[in-house]
């Protein structure tokens, strides 16, 4: 449920002066009218999110009437966040944190990167894990066997070889009068269980409507997320903490009233955001001039792009779209953007 705080919260963020000079850079926070600049920016580069002006009476005066917050709906999520035990653990993870960490620091703070093993990672690696499995059990195999014959004094006479053949070669002349009649009761048997079981082959996919909203009070983006299981019922606060990466569940995510539409969604809280914005933008900004470009950060266009792609850690499963391509030079670049569709 919600805190019983909400409505404070609410006044305080309506109390709060609304940012008018720039600090994407050395904050990593956001003026209202660079929330738009992201936004528009993010709209054009991925048409599944679009613009929205929400309730009219919950509009807020720092922002256009039409651009509120962002959206996206019917957003896949094929598997639950919960159920993955095959987080990777640090060491092996070392990389994909410091590409956007920068491996520690003060600001920093306690900021997990969190990567989930893929179905296809999982499945390879079952499958590598089974093969050196037999290997191992036919490597044992064969070492029993060579012991077997050096203990009874070599193979078996060829006599007897041949004596066995001949009584499995007298098989192929058994003919089964019924075999019509069993094969005709085998396929229907088949049919039978097929259709029985047909509605336990269907892919049961939850879908989630992510928004993004401007929070005055930390001068940042918020995510919030609504969730529907595959009937399109809406889901309960706890079952959407399933797709939520247990190091974030009911402590960074809560359950919260949106501040433009009716209903309490799932919302990733945004105190700590600025602080890990402005590590990834540092960050960032140091391997553009390591790699001998010009001085200078990201765009303030690209704000929403690193956003989402640091949200995606905490909620790994729910697939919307965000870019893969992040660079901080300071020329203007193509942004790859992976869109991700139901199937």
């Amino acid at each position: 449920m919600p805190s019983l705080l909400a409505p404070l919260k609410s006044a305080r963020e309506y109390l709060s002066p609304t940012l008018k000079t720039s600090a994407f850079l050395t904050r990593g926070v956001l003026t209202p009218s660079e929330f738009v600049a992201a936004g528009d920016e993010l709209v054009y580069k991925c048409p599944t999110w679009s613009w929205e002006g929400g309730d009219p009476s919950k509009r807020k005066k720092h922002l256009p009437p039409d651009k509120q917050f962002l959206v996206t709906r019917g957003v896949p999520c094929r598997m639950r966040a919960s159920n993955l035990e095959n987080v990777v653990g640090e060491s092996e993870n070392e990389g994909c944190a410091s590409a956007l960490m920068g491996g520690g620091g003060d600001d920093d703070g306690e900021w997990i990167v969190s990567r989930i093993l893929s179905e296809e990672e999982v499945k390879k690696r079952e499958e590598e894990k089974l093969v050196e499995d037999f290997d191992l059990l036919d490597g044992e195999m064969v070492e029993k066997l060579e012991i077997s014959q050096k203990k009874i004094g070599g193979e078996r006479p060829v006599e007897a070889k041949e004596e066995d053949d001949d009584e499995y070669a007298d098989m192929a002349d058994f003919e089964d009068d019924n075999i019509l009649t069993d094969e005709a009761a085998a396929i229907s048997s088949t049919t039978a269980t097929t259709n029985n079981d047909s509605n336990s082959n269907i892919l049961k996919v939850r879908t989630y409507d992510l928004s993004i909203t401007y929070d005055k009070y930390y001068q940042t983006p918020r995510v919030y997320l609504m969730g529907y299981s595959d009937t399109g019922s809406p889901l309960t606060g706890e079952e959407m903490m399933q797709d939520v990466i247990a190091d974030y569940a009911n402590k960074t995510v809560t359950m919260e009233y949106h501040p433009h539409v009716a209903g309490v969604h799932a919302s990733i809280h945004p105190c700590q955001h600025g602080a890990v914005m402005k590590t990834i933008v540092k960050n960032l900004t140091k391997g553009s001039e390591d790699s001998g470009e010009e001085k200078g950060g990201p765009s303030v266009e690209m704000y929403l792009f690193i956003f989402l792609k640091f949200v995606s850690s905490m909620i790994p499963t729910i697939n919307y779209d965000f870019t893969m391509d992040v660079s901080a030079s300071t020329k203007k670049r193509e942004i790859y953007v992976i869109y991700y569709q139901s199937t």
